[in-house]
């Protein structure tokens, strides 16, 4: 019987590998076997072949296993002949079944089964159209599939050299997220700029065109596709020549654009003016991508507009200063004949050479004189605060003494009306840091104020309390009240008031108050009397604020 083996062995410092094949020789007549004949073959070259192949796969599995894309191998009989460890865990199919080889048509059924496949109406057609491709000689268009977990795969198929088919899968799941969100970010981006004024072009580092809004096309009297054939910023910078003709203008943009140098990148604006008389402002900023934003504006009308404001603003001034110069003259030519009236008004109530009827005529004219002097008084007041020119002389004022010193000068009015006056002052209350006078002026006007709206049986009530950092002073009168649709504006300079009409006496309590950091509020509720609070501060800081801008702030903390 004919045997066959293997070896290998050592000589000349090389391995050589035999196969080595016994024959035998046949028998004899008498049935004895005549013996056999032995021979080896040198299948070295063979083996090392063979060996070379097989450590030739195993790198070659060894470097599919480390790819991330899964990778299947069926062979010319449709079955498995390898997969990579990426595809096992792509589909989370046992190895052990894998191992197994099964078919191509198997594993679609039972990627099927585990709703690992893209839904299909017609799975059998599908399928078949799958298993179709053994035997093509080129490599299929790249497929992808959606799978129902969400998933999306890039399938590529293509033949394999030793037959059968090679399959790819990558999960582009991510990818396609990506690109789909940086897409609506760029659709964004150019929606934004499109709504945007301003004519708006970015510049790749490179110099050409890379994003533009509307409003460039419509600034520059260029179209979308003039714009698309320039091919670079020179190419552009000559279509806007014909607007804005300024050769330094473009080659100062251009190295905003092109110049990598970390000097040229920065941040620039400027104004040039075009052939059609506008005024436009450029600016650049340079992008974190290396890209250069160029934005142009027309401001001419803004320009136009801030001149005027500025000439306005000077007429202003300039008129506030006559306004202040015209009143101080009038005011003081005032002052002469009105210290003419009351002077001889009073020589003529003491002489005694008048009649009854007589003498209270000119006491009137005397009280309607002082009445004048003092609307005088106020008007320079106003004048002197508005223009910023009133220093107040802060001191220690003893809080009830004043209440006390501006009760009694009113007193005589208000009981000739047949009302009477009350004051309340805590004994504890103490001194108030505040000009005395700027003080003592403000409650006259609010008493002034308080006496001319009472009537028989009427009060008026001055009183003051001490709070959370400030002390209250309250003028208080049981007259008819203040309507409400005035009461917004009872502040108000040279406004008609029902009380007293017009005139400056509650718009200077107003700004004296302010003038020491404090606030005046109005509380009143028609037919039921008026009420009148000035808010000290104990903390006075008289140049924090324009005395007419403080009140508000304060009102609204109210």
């Amino acid at each position: 019987m004919r045997q066959e083996g293997f070896r290998w062995t050592s000589g000349g410092g090389r391995r050589r590998a035999w196969r080595i094949i016994a024959e035998p020789l046949g028998r004899a007549e008498s049935g004895e076997a005549l013996g056999a004949a032995a021979f080896a073959l040198d299948v070295t070259e063979a083996e090392e072949t063979r060996d070379t192949l097989r450590r030739h796969v195993e790198g070659h599995d060894e470097t599919l296993n480390h790819l991330a894309d899964a990778v299947a191998i069926f062979g010319p009989s449709k079955r498995l002949a390898y997969h990579n460890t990426a595809f096992q865990q792509l589909f989370g199919i046992d190895p052990a079944w894998l191992d197994d080889r099964p078919t191509h048509a198997e594993l679609l059924d039972r990627l099927r089964q585990r709703r690992q496949l893209p839904e299909r109406d017609d799975y059998p057609a599908w399928k078949a159209h799958e298993l179709e491709f053994y035997g093509a000689t080129e490599a299929a268009p790249d497929d992808s599939w959606s799978l129902p977990d969400g998933r999306t795969l890039r399938v590529v198929r293509q033949p394999h050299p030793l037959g059968g088919v090679l399959l790819l899968f990558s999960d582009i799941t991510g990818e396609l997220d990506l690109r789909s969100r940086y897409n609506a970010q760029i659709q964004v981006q150019r929606a934004t700029l499109d709504k945007l004024n301003d004519a708006v072009a970015v510049f790749g580092s490179d110099g050409r065109l890379r994003l533009h809004n509307e409003a460039f096309e419509t600034f520059w009297g260029v179209t979308a596709d003039q714009l698309g054939e320039a091919s670079d910023f020179d190419s552009l910078a000559e279509l806007c020549k014909r607007t804005a003709p300024d050769a330094a203008l473009w080659l100062g943009l251009k190295a905003r654009v092109a110049d990598p140098d970390p000097e040229s990148r920065v941040a620039v604006s400027g104004e040039t003016r075009t052939e059609d008389g506008r005024l436009a402002a450029w600016q650049t900023r340079p992008l974190p991508d290396g890209a250069t934003l160029v934005a142009f504006a027309d401001v001419t009308a803004r320009r136009e507009l801030e001149q005027a404001l500025t000439e306005r603003e000077a007429a202003l001034r300039e008129s506030q200063e006559l306004k202040r110069q015209f009143v101080g003259s009038v005011s003081y030519e005032l002052r002469t004949p009105l210290t003419t009236i009351v002077g001889y008004s009073e020589l003529l109530e003491a002489q005694g050479l008048l009649d009854e009827r007589t003498r209270q005529h000119a006491g009137a004219i005397r009280v309607a004189a002082n009445q004048l002097a003092r609307s005088i008084d106020d008007v320079l007041d106003m004048a002197q605060i508005d223009a910023g020119e009133m220093d107040l002389s802060l001191g220690d004022v003893q809080v009830c003494d004043v209440l006390e010193q501006c009760a009694e000068r009113v007193r005589a009015r208000v009981e000739g009306r047949g009302g009477v006056v009350e004051v309340v002052c805590p004994d504890k209350i103490g001194a108030v840091r505040a000009d005395q006078k700027r003080l003592v002026q403000a409650l006259d006007h609010l008493l002034d104020n308080a006496a001319r709206s009472i009537s028989e049986g009427g009060r008026v009530t001055l009183e003051a309390a001490r709070g959370v950092g400030e002390t209250r002073f309250r003028v208080t009168d049981t007259g008819h009240g203040i309507p409400y649709h005035l009461q917004a504006h009872v502040f108000d300079r040279y406004i008609q008031r029902e009380r007293g009409g017009p005139g400056v006496a509650l718009a200077l309590v107003k700004a004296l108050i302010e003038l020491h950091g404090g606030w005046a509020e109005l509380e009143s509720e028609p037919g039921r009397g008026a009420s009148f609070i000035l808010h000290l501060p104990h903390d006075i800081q008289p140049a924090a604020a324009h005395p007419e801008l403080g009140l508000e702030l304060q009102e609204g903390r109210a």
